[in-house]
């Protein structure tokens, strides 16, 4: 598949409100003839780049309304030996990013770039470590940083505005890599290099067309700049699942109702809630869980982030992207919901040699280390640690149809060397129904229908 390549300034235009783009004023830098390496020919090459395209460098920096919302702009010139990074390029970029922090503006990256400038050497390589202080100042600043991956994003570009951006968009066919099409190995698997490729291994939130791509920006400006709310979001409502919302009367009948395939599950629960919600999807670590949804979305006008199992065991892909998700949420002052629903960690082998462990204990931490409020409804089968780990101490909530156990009655029948037939009874000893919970102080309370 192949993608139009446009310039710099059309790559803006394709985006931002029409005549709102105002360039930066240009950093000033002195330098030596044919650079300084004195590469022979390089100042020959860089006039031919600006005769071609236009532009003095390989990126364009300044401000722009998208969707009506301000936001600092960066988009690279391919045209201009190949978008790559040098000195007055990191002069440019840091421009940029520090413009955006005294403005308070959410940074927009459209990227196309195949890497660091070899006519400057190691004097080029070392922007990347320019572009990454940068890139954790406005982190700091509690900023959100967006990139789009133009094709090509490649080398040193992927791997600090694209990769180290919050939210990760990209257009399809787009090549994404930090190996470029000339240095990566010659059997190497062509679509591992794509857009399509770096978004089912988890490194990509979404991969966007071209006609849809200023809807998706103006809807993450929307959303991420939206009022917050320094208080807990209130947890959502029930839905049907429990004839009448009446509690159920034994342990086994609160398994029975969370198990009960016609249950509503997170993504109704989700559709619900949020008049607007956008997905965050990937780990960043080469994984993906479809049984985990994760983003931000819109709720009464106020922003609030959601991590949301779906009644599947979790995978390690799983936990960590919710640990990424809720992290974002806490540099931005964005409040969180979660929605526990899941019979467990999964435990097979291959859960184990992703880190089940490490993910878990890392989705605990996220929420504990978190300094915005955190909201927890458990909506089905709340089974063990691998449930826990998604819950708010002291703010959590359950459905009518629900349970929360320290393992599943079965299982503890089996360990307790009990027979299979005992698991109802084993059931009523662990007090796993939502009264019991909201008696024994784990869950506030039970919610009731809208």
């Amino acid at each position: 598949m192949t993608t139009t390549r446009l310039s710099a300034r059309a790559a803006i235009a394709s985006v931002t409100d029409p005549g709102s783009f105002a360039e930066l004023p240009v950093p000033q830098r002195a330098s030596a003839p044919d650079g300084p390496l004195t590469w022979a020919g390089y100042d020959d090459s860089r006039a031919r780049a600006t005769a071609r395209t236009g532009e003095q460098e390989s990126v364009v920096t300044g401000t722009a309304l998208v969707g009506g919302r301000q936001a600092a702009v960066i988009s690279f010139e391919f045209g201009f030996l190949g978008g790559s990074l040098g000195e007055r390029t990191g002069d440019r970029l840091e421009a940029a990013y520090t413009y955006a922090r005294e403005h308070r503006l959410p940074l927009v990256s459209l990227i196309a770039t195949g890497g660091s400038r070899m006519q400057e050497g190691m004097l080029a390589l070392t922007q990347l470590q320019r572009v990454a202080r940068q890139s954790v100042l406005t982190r700091a600043a509690g900023l959100p940083q967006i990139a789009v991956l133009r094709d090509p994003t490649t080398g040193g570009g992927w791997a600090t505005l694209g990769a180290g951006a919050d939210v990760v968009l990209a257009l399809p066919g787009a090549q994404v890599g930090f190996a470029g099409s000339r240095v990566r190995p010659a059997d190497a698997d062509p679509a591992a290099y794509t857009a399509e490729g770096q978004y089912a291994a988890g490194h990509v939130d979404a991969v966007v067309p071209p006609a849809e791509l200023p809807a998706a920006l103006a809807d993450w400006l929307r959303v991420l700049a939206a009022p917050r709310s320094p208080e807990p979001v209130e947890p959502p409502a029930a839905l049907g699942g429990v004839p009448g919302g009446l509690p159920p009367r034994t342990g086994w009948d609160a398994v029975r109702q969370a198990r009960h395939p016609g249950r509503p599950r997170a993504e109704a629960y989700l559709d619900a809630y949020f008049a607007l919600r956008l997905p965050l999807s990937g780990d960043r670590a080469g994984g993906t869980d479809p049984g985990m949804l994760c983003g931000f979305g819109l709720r009464q006008g106020r922003a609030v982030a959601y991590a949301a199992q779906c009644g599947t065991a979790t995978r390690p892909a799983g936990y960590r992207t919710a640990a990424r998700v809720i992290r974002l949420a806490d540099r931005l002052g964005i409040p969180v919901l979660t929605l526990v629903d899941t019979p467990g960690a999964a435990n097979d082998a291959a859960a184990e040699h992703a880190g089940a462990g490490a993910a878990i204990a890392d989705t605990f931490a996220a929420v504990a280390a978190a300094a915005v409020p955190v909201t927890t409804l458990l909506i089905g089968e709340g089974g063990s640690g691998g449930a826990l780990a998604l819950a708010a101490p002291g703010n959590t909530w359950v459905t009518p149809d629900s349970y929360f156990s320290v393992i599943a009655p079965e299982l503890a029948a089996a360990i307790l060397k009990r027979p299979a037939s005992e698991a109802p009874s084993t059931a009523d000893q662990l007090r796993i129904r939502p009264q019991d919970l909201v008696a024994l102080g784990v869950a506030r309370g039970v919610v009731g229908p809208a």
